[in-house]
C-alpha cells in the first residue's frame, strides 16, 4: 500500500485537528453558555412574576397600568396582567396574546414561547387574595444564540489560528528536518549501490540522534557486515579460481605427459596387429586388441580432458567455415554404424540437406561425434535418428534416441563437468566430460544446447549453430586452394544445387 508524503500531511494533520478541536470546543462552549442563559432567563421571570404579584395586591387599579410600563422598560421584560379565563387587562409583551395563548401560559405556569421577537422564558404568577381572579405573566427574552456565544466563537477562532500557526510551523519544521535527512541517507545508500562507485570502507555519517540516526547506524552495521562477508568472498573467490587454474594447468601438462607413452603403446599395438614380426596367436591378438582399444579409450579422455581445459581457460580459438552440416552428421554416423549394427541398433540422419553452419568443422564433428555416441552407449535397444532443421537464422540439430531416458532432476547435472547419472545403468565409462564439452563448443559458437528426455521413452539432445550467410559462402569459393575443398558453384543465388564438401 502507497503511503502518503510526511513532509505535507504532518502540518495538514495538526490544521485538521487543530480545527476539530477548536469547533468540539465552541460547539461545547455554545451548549453551555445556552443553558446557562436559559436557566438565568427563566430564574429572572419567575423572580420578576413572584415579585411583581406581591406589589400589584398593594396597587391601586388605575396604577397598575404605568407600574407594568415602568418595571417593563427597566427590567426590559415583557409583562402581562391577566384574568384567570384568558382576559388580557394589561401588557407590555412583545407582542399581542390572544385568549387561547393566555389560556395556555396559565394551564404550563412556564416555559418557553416563540415570538415574532424571538425566544422568550415565561413565568405566570397569581396575584393571591383579593385578586385571585387574576395573573401576572412575566416574559424574559432568551435567544438561541446569546451574545456570549458569538464572542466565545470570535475568542476560540483567534487563539485557534494563533495555536494552529504555531503547530503547524513547528510540525512542517521537524517533518522538513526528518525529510532532508531521510534524503540525505537515502542519497548516501544510492551513492553505495551505484556500480561504478567503490562502497568499501564508506559507511553514512549520522547527523542525528532521532530515529533516522538509529535507523542510519543500524544501517552502517549492516553495510559493515556485508563488507566484511564481502571481503572474505572475494578472499575465497580469489583462492577458488587460483585453486581451479591450478587444477586446470595440472591436468594439462599431466595430459601432455601421458600421451608421449600412449602414443608409443597405440603404435606398437598396431605393429603387432599387423604381423610385422611376426604372425600372433589367437590370445596373443586379442590381448593386443585389448590393449589397443583401451589405448583408444585412454587417449579420448585425455583430449576431453584438454578441450575441457582450452575451453575453461579461453585458449580454444574457432576457425569458422561455411560447413555442409548433412555430410557432416552423414559421416559421423558411417563411423558410428559399426558400434549401432554391433547392438542391433538403427542409426539414420534426417531432415533438409545444403544446410551450411559458419562453423569451426572440426569442433561440430566433435559435437556431432560425443552426441550419437552418448545415445548409442545408452541404447539397448531401438534406433537413433539425426535430425537437421533450419530454425531463423540458425541450424538446429536433434539426436533422438529410445534409450534409458534421464530424469528430471538430473537434466541439469549431466551438462556439468566430472558429474555423471546416479542411474547405474547410466554410468557406462567415461570421466563425464563429453556432455561439458558439447555444452561449452555450443555456447562458444554462439548457440544454445537443450535436452528433452522421458525415463523409459528415450531423450533428445538438441542444439542450435549460426547459419552461414550467402556472404560466407561467397568468401569461402573466393579462398578455396584444392579442388577437395571447393564449394560448387551455384547457378543461381542461394545454396549449392548438390551437397558440396566442406571447404577447409
Amino acid at each position: 500500500m502507497r503511503r502518503l508524503p510526511l513532509l505535507p500531511v504532518a502540518p495538514l494533520l495538526v490544521v485538521l485537528i487543530g480545527f476539530a478541536a477548536a469547533i468540539t470546543l465552541v460547539t461545547i462552549g455554545v451548549r453551555e453558555i445556552e443553558g446557562t442563559s436559559d436557566a438565568v432567563a427563566r430564574e429572572r421571570a419567575a423572580a420578576i412574576s413572584t415579585s411583581l404579584g406581591a406589589r400589584l395586591r398593594l396597587t391601586a387599579l388605575e396604577d397598575r397600568g404605568p407600574l407594568l410600563s415602568e418595571i417593563s422598560q427597566r427590567e426590559e421584560v415583557g409583562l402581562v396582567l391577566v384574568t384567570q379565563d384568558g382576559q388580557t387587562l394589561a401588557s407590555t409583551a412583545f407582542e399581542r396574546l390572544e385568549r387561547e395563548d393566555v389560556v395556555g401560559l396559565l394551564v404550563a405556569g412556564e416555559g418557553v414561547l416563540e415570538t415574532g421577537a424571538g425566544r422568550v422564558r415565561y413565568s405566570t404568577q397569581p396575584l393571591g387574595r383579593p385578586l385571585e381572579h387574576m395573573s401576572i405573566v412575566a416574559m424574559v427574552a432568551s435567544p438561541s444564540a446569546p451574545p456570549e456565544s458569538m464572542r466565545l466563537a470570535q475568542a476560540v477562532a483567534a487563539l485557534t489560528l494563533a495555536l494552529i500557526g504555531v503547530a503547524a510551523a513547528v510540525t512542517y519544521s521537524y517533518a522538513r528536518a526528518a525529510h532532508d535527512e531521510v534524503q540525505y541517507v537515502r542519497g548516501q545508500i544510492a551513492a553505495m549501490a551505484d556500480p561504478e562507485s567503490d562502497p568499501a570502507g564508506r559507511l553514512v555519517p549520522i547527523r542525528a540522534f532521532d530515529e533516522v540516526g538509529q535507523l542510519t547506524a543500524a544501517f552502517n552495521l549492516l553495510a559493515e557486515r556485508f563488507l566484511a562477508a564481502e571481503k572474505s568472498y572475494r578472499a575465497d573467490l580469489s583462492e577458488a579460481a587460483r585453486t581451479d587454474a591450478e587444477r586446470l594447468e595440472f591436468l594439462a601438462g599431466l595430459s601432455h605427459e601421458l600421451r608421449t607413452p600412449l602414443n608409443a603403446i597405440l603404435g606398437f599395438s598396431h605393429v603387432l596387429e599387423s604381423g610385422v614380426d611376426g604372425p600372433l596367436s589367437q590370445d596373443a591378438r586379442e590381448s593386443v586388441e585389448t590393449i589397443r582399444t583401451s589405448g583408444e579409450h585412454l587417449r579420448t579422455l585425455i583430449d576431453d580432458i584438454l578441450d575441457l581445459s582450452a575451453l575453461e581457460t579461453g585458449e580454444l580459438k574457432l576457425a569458422r567455415r561455411p560447413l555442409d552440416l548433412r555430410l557432416a552428421a552423414d559421416e559421423v554416423a558411417r563411423e558410428a554404424g559399426k558400434l549401432a549394427r554391433d547392438k542391433g541398433l538403427s542409426l539414420s540422419v534426417e531432415g533438409e540437406r545444403e544446410l551450411y553452419a559458419q562453423a569451426d568443422k572440426r569442433r561440430v564433428r566433435q559435437i556431432l561425434t560425443n552426441l550419437v555416441a552418448n545415445a548409442l552407449k545408452f541404447t539397448p535397444r531401438g534406433r537413433v535418428v539425426v535430425r537437421l532443421w533450419r530454425r531463423g537464422r540458425d541450424a538446429l540439430v536433434e539426436v533422438e534416441d529410445t534409450g534409458y531416458g534421464i530424469p528430471d532432476e538430473e537434466k541439469e547435472a549431466i551438462f556439468e563437468a566430472y558429474r555423471q547419472s546416479a542411474d547405474a545403468r547410466l554410468r557406462v565409462g567415461g570421466a563425464g566430460l563429453g556432455l561439458a564439452t558439447v555444452k561449452r563448443l555450443v555456447e562458444l559458437h554462439g548457440g544454445e544446447v537443450h535436452l528433452d528426455s522421458v525415463v523409459g521413452r528415450g531423450s533428445t539432445f538438441s542444439f542450435t549453430i549460426p547459419l552461414a550467410t550467402e556472404d560466407d559462402i561467397a568468401m569461402a569459393l573466393e579462398s578455396r586452394v584444392s579442388s577437395t575443398s571447393m564449394l560448387p558453384e551455384p547457378a543461381t543465388p542461394g545454396p549449392p544445387s548438390a551437397p558440396p564438401k566442406d571447404p577447409p
